[in-house]
Formats: C-alpha cells, structure tokens, sequence
C-alpha cells in the first residue's frame, strides 16, 4: 500500500525542466563566445582537459538530486500494518434559541453569538459521537439531521441568525419535541439534547414534554446565556445601531437569563443545568458527563497505519547534492581513457 501526503509539491519538479534549458542555453552561448575567443584547434590548446560529458553529468546529478527532494516533499507514505478501528459515540443534537432576546449584548459579544462559540468548541472536543442541530424561537426548525460530519454541523451553526425564523418568541418545548424525531437508531441508549438558550420560556408545557424526553432516554443538559441582571435588545441595521427595543408602554425592554426555567427542564430529564459564561468550563463540564455515557458502536473498518518514508529521499537528495560538489568539468586521468564523445579527437 502506497500513499502521497501533499502532492502539491511535486510541482517543483518543473524546476528540473528549467535546469535543462538553462544548461542548453550555457552551452550555446559558450560555444559562440568561444568562437569570437579563438577557433577550435586553440581552444583544445587553451584548455584540453575540458570535457563536456563532466557537464552533463554533473546536470544529471543535480536534477536527480531536485527529483529526490521533491519526492521527499510529497511525503510518500508505505502501509505496514491494518488495524481495526471502532467509531463509539452518542447522539447529541443542539437545539440553539434564535429569538430576539438572543440579540442582547450582556453577554459578549451577543447571546447567539456566544451560543454559537459553546456548540463549536464542544463540536472540537468531541470524538466520535454524531451531532445535529436544531433552531427555535416560536417554533422550531431542523437545520442538520444526525451526521458525522463536523464540518457541515459548523458550517450550519455559523449560518443561524434571529431573522431566519418568523414565529417570534421562545417555545422550548417545540425544540424538545423536534429533537425526539431526530435520534434515527433504536439501539442508541444514550441521547442527548443540549439546549442553549436565556431561558425566556414563552411556550407551555416545557417541563412535562422534558420528562417525556426523558422516558425515551433523552437526556438534556441545558446551557444558560446572559446575565441575571439583563440588557437591552440592540434593533440594529448593516451593524449601525438603530435603538433598544421597547414594549407598548414605550419602555425599553431588559431580557435576563432565566436559569431556573433551564434548571428545570434539565432536572425533569435527567440531565444538567450549566451557566455559559465560561467557554472553557462549558467544554470541559460537556466532555466530562458525555465521557461517562455508554458509547455505541457506529461502525468498524479496517485502516492502513502508513509510515512516512520522505527520510530516504532527502538522504539521497542530499548525498547527490554532496557528490556534485566535487564533480569538476575538467577531464579526470579515466576520462582521458574513455574518450568519450570523441573528445581527444
């Protein structure tokens, strides 16, 4: 088994052509300055032990020497063993709030933003557990369905915003229920829903739909953004700030994190309330009770385990590199005896 890591760098083989012409070019304007120096006879007398065949062998040594380094480069790589490799997870989906009061900055840089730097960074962190992604407010809507694809689920959760979903509002409970059509394997033990949000609950039933998560073997971890003490919800329009949005009274309206809706729902399924304040503490408090679940096995394949084998080019590279140090293009005593291209005649 055979494998190239970066086959980009075999374009500085093209060095090896401009080598060639750039030595065809010398030895024709050698030649035709020579010419206007003296006729053929003198110069075998000005220098006789001249030899165009060193010449060339010392171009053949370099470019065999760029060969090898640009095989070095690419990295070439030789399987020496297979080994069986077990992918073991659990399913998580992410159920991000979308609602207005997600747009306030008592939280920097705003609340969805900071939702959307948690779910990343604990996307980074996991190993190989399936994900998917869920965005509400007063409704909720699948943006991914389970995959493995990491990529795709980061790429989806840079993509919310609070403008996608027309229904204003925050019905946690429509993202619970969402999130049960989700988990497509009935063997999978472990599920787990994490919901990030500031609480603002103005759905019904939160709580009674959370238990009933919970007699299915979902779990919920639930991941408060905000401040206790609040902040306005910035109305802004190309990133100018319009004003602060304000109730019928003509008051401005001050949204808070609501930890004890969050501590509820996580309490009625089993699973666990954490502030999101700290990204850090976040990661690490997720990877802690996900390391604790049973994992279930996804898949298992054979993989090659390759060894980098770029170490005997560059020895090579380097061993011609040395050799062509002491290549002169004089003729040697052995060349003499050689003759060859007929240059004695």
């Amino acid at each position: 088994m055979f494998q190239i890591e970066e086959k980009i760098w075999f374009w500085t083989l093209l060095v090896i052509p401009v080598l060639v012409v750039f030595f065809l070019l010398l030895q024709f304007w050698k030649k035709r300055t020579q010419k206007k120096f003296a006729n053929k006879a003198l110069l075998k007398r000005l220098s006789p032990n001249q030899s165009v065949f060193k010449s060339v062998l010392k171009l053949i040594v370099l470019c065999l020497a760029f060969a090898s380094l640009s095989l070095a480069l690419v990295n070439p790589k030789v399987g020496t063993s297979l080994e069986t490799v077990k992918r073991e997870g659990v399913d998580i989906v992410f159920a991000v709030d979308v609602s207005k009061s997600m747009l306030a900055e008592d939280i920097k840089p705003s609340r969805l933003e900071k939702a959307q730097q948690l779910v990343s960074k604990v996307i980074d962190n996991l190993g190989s557990d399936r994900v998917g992604i869920i965005a509400y407010a007063g409704k909720a809507f699948p943006q991914l369905p389970i995959t493995t694809d990491y990529s795709a689920a980061k790429m989806f959760l840079q993509n919310l915003n609070t403008d996608m979903l027309s229904s204003q509002g925050t019905a946690i409970n429509e993202a619970i229920i969402l999130a049960k059509t989700y988990y497509d394997d009935d063997e999978q033990t472990n599920r787990v829903l994490v919901i990030i949000s500031d609480g603002e609950d103005h759905g019904e039933g939160a709580l009674r739909v959370a238990e009933e998560a919970n007699e299915e073997g979902i779990k919920i971890f639930t991941i408060g953004v905000g401040e206790l003490t609040g902040g306005p919800i910035p109305l802004k329009r190309n990133g100018t700030l319009l004003g602060y949005k304000k109730d019928k009274q003509g008051e401005t309206v001050v949204t808070k994190l609501n930890e004890e809706t969050l501590k509820g729902i996580a309490n009625q399924a089993g699973g666990v309330y954490i502030n999101g304040a700290s990204t850090d503490k976040v990661v690490s408090q997720v990877k802690d009770l996900l390391n604790k679940m049973d994992k279930k096995e996804f898949e298992a394949k054979q993989v090659a385990n390759f060894e980098s084998r770029f170490q005997w080019f560059l020895g090579l590279a380097i061993l011609l590199l040395f050799v062509d140090i002491f290549f002169l293009e004089r003729k040697t005593a052995w060349l003499k005896k050689l003759n060859l291209f007929n240059e004695n005649l």
